[in-house]
């Protein structure tokens, strides 16, 4: 049971890159690899902090600041340079990855009797229980913040531009600043899954981020497939099976391990239930014609 309480607890750490991916591309359009990078500079941010003894609070807001900034100057290289997104986020997770290099000044930190968010506070004397809680209040605010964001006007004019950027910019909005902001937010988002897993595992590692892409796409991707077989249009339920989906795909590949898998395969399991997760509504699809 603690097995999957674990992907549980994963599958939690990673709602916010879920989120992050879902802002960048299903309402901006933006392949954003900047992600591998962000995801990283959120982890090791934190370990450098923690090891420096700040208090775990006070350094989530310089991680949501840092990863805003890099997703800030990929969406100015797209915008302002006029670059492919796909080549600008290629760039700075690039960069990014001698700027995480130089902050650990090693590969790999490791954070034995450091105190994280997970023993400030304590809810329960069972410490998966107590960390489940912990991010189960911690995903709660950050949806409910996402979910208000995109429900105000300025929240619709960033929809809008994803949807018809001809149209919004037609009607007088800033459609580049839109996309840097909206690129920030993501950004932001996903420093916050590292800052999150980073204290989770115990230790931020140089490759951490290698492939996290692929965790949040496969994520969205879950929760695109629930939203278009159940017709939803409420913005609230479609981050709440945005969130469910980076749940399902961690329990995926915890029932993969546990039946036995070769964990030197895990990344292959992983590449072949995103291509099944794609296919299925276009195969769907082609049957019943």
């Amino acid at each position: 049971m603690d097995f999957y309480l674990t992907a549980l607890l994963q599958g939690f750490c990673f709602s916010a890159i879920a989120l992050g991916i879902y802002i960048s591309m299903k309402i901006f359009n933006i392949p954003d690899i900047t992600t591998d990078g962000s995801y990283t500079l959120g982890g090791t941010v934190t370990a450098v902090l923690l090891t420096h003894h700040l208090p775990a609070f006070a350094i989530l807001p310089i991680v949501i600041a840092t990863g805003a900034l890099a997703g800030s100057i990929t969406g100015i290289i797209h915008t302002k340079l006029k670059i492919n997104p796909l080549l600008a986020g290629i760039l700075v997770m690039t960069a990014l990855y001698s700027v995480n290099l130089t902050l650990m000044g090693r590969s790999n930190i490791p954070l034995l009797n450091v105190s994280s968010i997970f023993s400030l506070i304590n809810i329960s004397g069972d410490p998966n229980h107590n960390t489940f809680w912990i991010l189960l209040f911690f995903v709660a605010i950050v949806t409910l913040i996402i979910g208000y964001l995109l429900k105000t006007d300025f929240g619709i004019a960033m929809r809008a531009t994803g949807n018809s950027e001809s149209m919004i910019r037609a009607l007088g909005v800033n459609t580049d600043r839109m996309k840097i902001i909206g690129l920030a937010l993501a950004n932001a988002l996903t420093a916050t899954s590292g800052y999150l897993m980073t204290q989770f595992q115990g230790f931020a590692d140089i490759n951490m981020g290698i492939g996290i892409v692929i965790v949040g796409l496969g994520s969205v991707i879950i929760a695109e497939s629930l939203i278009n077989w159940f017709k939803i249009t409420s913005v609230w339920l479609s981050l709440v099976l945005v969130l469910s989906g980076a749940v399902i795909f961690q329990m995926v590949l915890a029932i993969t391990l546990n039946i036995g898998v070769d964990a030197n395969l895990l990344k292959l399991v992983t590449a072949a239930f995103v291509l099944l997760i794609v296919s299925l509504p276009r195969l769907s699809f082609k049957s019943s014609l």
